[in-house]
C-alpha cells in the first residue's frame, strides 16, 4: 500500500507541470473595437512564440476586466495608464509614469509593459459643420450654449476621468446628458439626435463621420498610453509569450491603431486577419463558418437556460409547495423570489462575478434567480387554488399528507406548475443573451460584436434564433403539459 502511495506521488509530480503548461493562457478584452483588436493581437502574439490562448471577447468593462485579472479567471487584457491612474488604482498620481505604475502594480501580483506607442485619450466630439456654425473648436466654449445635448458612453458617464470631472473643470451648464453604448454614440451624433459625443482619439469614425475633435484647453484628460496588464505568474508559465508581449512596446503608433480600428469598424475585416495583416504573418482560418458558430453559439445558449432551469425547478417547487402549506412564510418566500425579479438584469450578472468569476457560472446563477419567482408563484398558487372539499375528501380517506401532495394535490396544480416553468424558460432564453457580457457566449455574443461594429446581419444571427429558441421552449412546455395532465383533466380544461 505504501508503495502505491508513493508511486501515486511520483505521478502526480511529474504530471502537474504538464498540466500546468497545458493550460491556455486566457486574455479579456473590453466591449469596444480596438480592445477586441488588441486582445487578438496577444493571442497571435502567443501564437507565434508557442503559447496556446485563447481570446475572451466583449467582457464588458474596466471592472469587470480587472476584477477578473485580479481574481485569476483571465490572465492578460489590454489597459490604458489614464484609466490605472484615474480609475483602477488608489493614491497615484494622474501624470505617473510606467516605471511608477508598475511599483504599484507589483504587490496585486500584476505586471504591466511599457507603451504599445500610442496615446488613445478621451476626447470630446462634435460633427464639423455644426461646431463650425457654433464657433466652437475649444471645450471650454461649449458652456456658452447650455442647450446642448451630450450623449457619452456610459462608462464615461460615471468615472473619475469622465464626465463628473469634466463638467466640473469646464463649469459646463448642460443637462441634457445620456448615456448610451459607444458604438452607437456615432450613429446618434450623425443623425442630430445628439451634439456632443466622448471620443477615443484613435477611433475610425473621427474622420469617416467629419467630427471635430475640440481643444482640451484646461487640459483635463491626462494620457492614456495602451499597455497589457498582465498576472506576474504568467513569468513562470509562459516566460516566451511574456517576453513577447512586452517586445511589442512602441511597434504601434497612433495612425496604425486607427488604421487597424478602421478595417475592422468600416471595411468589416475580421480581428484575426487585420491583427495578421499588422504582424505580416498568414491569417489562418480564426473564423469559423456561419452554421458552425450558430451550432456552437446554440449549445451554449441551452446549456445556460437548461442548467439554470432545472437548478430553479428543483428549488422552486419544494419553496411553493412550503409557501401553500404554511402562508405567512409563503408571504415571505414569494416577496423575496419577487424582489429577485426586479433586480436589473445586467446587473444581477455582474453581482454573481465575485462569487463565480466569469463564464457560464455567474450567468448560470443569475439566471437561476430569476427563474425561482415564476414556478414559485405558480406552484403556491396551483395548490391553495384546490377546492377545498376534494382536500377533505383526501383526508377523509386517511391518506396520509404525503400520499396526498403526491396523488392528488400536485396532479391537480400540474397545469399551474408547468405553466410556471414554461414562463421561466421563455424568460431565461431572452435575459440569457445578456450573458455574453461577462464571457458566457450564447446568442449574445454575435448581438454584442454587430453592436459593436454596427452590423445589423450579426444582430440578426443572435436575435432571430433566440427567439426561435424561444417559440421552441414554449411549445415542448404545452407539449409535456399536455403529455403529463391525466386525460380526465385535459377534458374538464376543454369545457
Amino acid at each position: 500500500m505504501n508503495w502505491r502511495f508513493a508511486w501515486w506521488l511520483v505521478a502526480v509530480a511529474w504530471l502537474a507541470p504538464a498540466c500546468l503548461h497545458a493550460e491556455p493562457v486566457r486574455i479579456g478584452s473590453k466591449q469596444f473595437t480596438e480592445s477586441v483588436i488588441l486582445g487578438e493581437l496577444a493571442r497571435a502574439t502567443a501564437q507565434q512564440v508557442g503559447v496556446d490562448a485563447v481570446h475572451k471577447r466583449q467582457l464588458g468593462g474596466t471592472r469587470i476586466l480587472w476584477r477578473a485579472l485580479r481574481q485569476g479567471d483571465i490572465d492578460v487584457y489590454p489597459e490604458y495608464t489614464g484609466t490605472l491612474t484615474h480609475d483602477l488604482l488608489k493614491h497615484v498620481a494622474a501624470d505617473a509614469s510606467i516605471a511608477t505604475l508598475r511599483a504599484q502594480l507589483k504587490p496585486l501580483g500584476i505586471g504591466i509593459t511599457d507603451s504599445l506607442g500610442f496615446n488613445n485619450t478621451y476626447a470630446i466630439g462634435m460633427r464639423n459643420d455644426e461646431a463650425a456654425r457654433l464657433g466652437i473648436s475649444r471645450l471650454s466654449e461649449l458652456a456658452k450654449h447650455p442647450g446642448l445635448r451630450f450623449g457619452f458612453s456610459n462608462e464615461f458617464m460615471d468615472r473619475k476621468d469622465g464626465w463628473p470631472g469634466l463638467r466640473q473643470r469646464y463649469a459646463l451648464p448642460q443637462t441634457q446628458v445620456r448615456g448610451m453604448d459607444h458604438a452607437l454614440a456615432y450613429r446618434a451624433l450623425a443623425s442630430g439626435a445628439v451634439d456632443a459625443i466622448d471620443l477615443y482619439s484613435t477611433d475610425a469614425e473621427i474622420p469617416y463621420y467629419h467630427l471635430r475633435t475640440l481643444t482640451d484647453d484646461r487640459h483635463y484628460f491626462p494620457r492614456y498610453d495602451a499597455v497589457y496588464l498582465y498576472r506576474l505568474s504568467l513569468q513562470q508559465r509562459a516566460p516566451a509569450f511574456v517576453a513577447a508581449l512586452r517586445n511589442l512596446a512602441g511597434r504601434i503608433d497612433q495612425h496604425a491603431m486607427q488604421q487597424m480600428n478602421a478595417e475592422v469598424k468600416l471595411d468589416g475585416l475580421a480581428e484575426n486577419v487585420v491583427v495578421a495583416k499588422f504582424l505580416g504573418v498568414h491569417a489562418g482560418s480564426g473564423q469559423h463558418g456561419l452554421w458552425s458558430r450558430l451550432l456552437q453559439r446554440s449549445i451554449e445558449h441551452v446549456q445556460l437556460v437548461a442548467a439554470s432551469l432545472g437548478l430553479a425547478i428543483l428549488l422552486a417547487i419544494p419553496l411553493g409547495i412550503l409557501a401553500a402549506r404554511l402562508r405567512r412564510l409563503g408571504q415571505l418566500v414569494i416577496g423575496i423570489t419577487g424582489i429577485l425579479q426586479t433586480i436589473p438584469s445586467l446587473a444581477m450578472f455582474v453581482f454573481m462575478i465575485p462569487l463565480f468569476g466569469i463564464g457560464a457560472g455567474p450567468a448560470i446563477a443569475a439566471l437561476f434567480l430569476y427563474s425561482l419567482l415564476p414556478i414559485v408563484r405558480n406552484t403556491h398558487a396551483g395548490l391553495v387554488g384546490i377546492a377545498p372539499e376534494l382536500r377533505e375528501s383526501a383526508a377523509a380517506l386517511g391518506l396520509p399528507q404525503a400520499v396526498r401532495l403526491r396523488r392528488i394535490e400536485l396532479p391537480l396544480a400540474l397545469r399551474s406548475i408547468l405553466a410556471g416553468i414554461k414562463t421561466a424558460a421563455v424568460i431565461n432564453v431572452g435575459t440569457a443573451t445578456l450573458a455574453a457580457l461577462i464571457g458566457a457566449g450564447g446568442y449574445g455574443q454575435p448581438i454584442l460584436t454587430g453592436i459593436r461594429l454596427d452590423n445589423i446581419s450579426l444582430i440578426l444571427q443572435g436575435a432571430v434564433p433566440a427567439a426561435l429558441l424561444a417559440l421552441l421552449v414554449q411549445g415542448l412546455f404545452e407539449g409535456i403539459e399536455r403529455w403529463l395532465t391525466p386525460r380526465g383533466l385535459r377534458i374538464q380544461a376543454r369545457k
